[in-house]
């Protein structure tokens, strides 16, 4: 095993963890002191052939029927975070799985790829992909249907799920390959004692 580059890999990894962390951060903190228009987009009208003046939004709000744009002038504090919720649940999740899998790097370089550490934190690691995903999946569709509906009630979808739900099946392949390994280190320590 190429330590030097698990170890660079390493490293790479807990960078781009914190340049995510910095990022949520940093756009949280931004927008939130930001004090201009909230838009979101939807799918609902799409296709049609609308005025966008003849579209169904709430006041204040501005449509393109064609782009199937909305935009709030002078947003509520709940739009505001609507609109944060719908994109920084990913960043923090990408923020938390770059990180713990930069720690299961680093205790492959330091304790070997066959070790209970290492194990462990492969199903902890397959453990927040898993839950995280849907999580954080829902948290932001569930803000962007409601941002949408608080611009155009009769357009609002109802609760979705967004993003990239498959890495659900990744996490749970680790959650299962940390436990086979666990399985593995348990029989080595049972055979060397044995010996």
């Amino acid at each position: 095993m190429n330590t030097r580059l698990t170890r660079a890999l390493a490293s790479v990894t807990f960078a781009l963890a914190a340049l995510c962390g910095l990022t949520f951060l940093g756009v949280g903190v931004t927008h939130l002191l930001d004090d201009g228009a909230v838009c979101a987009e939807t799918g609902f009208w799409a296709n049609a052939p609308l005025a966008a003046d003849g579209l169904p939004v709430g006041h204040g709000v501005t449509a393109s029927s064609s782009a199937a744009r909305l935009c709030q002038d002078g947003p509520s504090t709940g739009q505001r975070a609507a609109d944060l919720g719908s994109g920084l649940p990913w960043q923090l999740f990408g923020s938390l799985a770059l990180l713990l899998f930069s720690r299961l790097l680093k205790a492959v370089v330091e304790r070997g790829p066959f070790t209970d550490t290492v194990a462990r934190r492969l199903s902890v690691l397959g453990w927040t992909v898993a839950v995280g995903t849907p999580l954080a999946g829902l948290v932001a569709g569930w803000s962007h249907s409601w941002l949408v509906a608080s611009m155009a009630p009769i357009v609002g979808s109802g609760p979705t799920v967004s993003g990239p739900q498959v890495l659900v099946l990744a996490g749970l392949a680790a959650v299962i390959m940390g436990r086979i390994m666990r399985e593995g280190v348990r029989m080595r320590e049972d055979l060397e004692g044995t010996i």
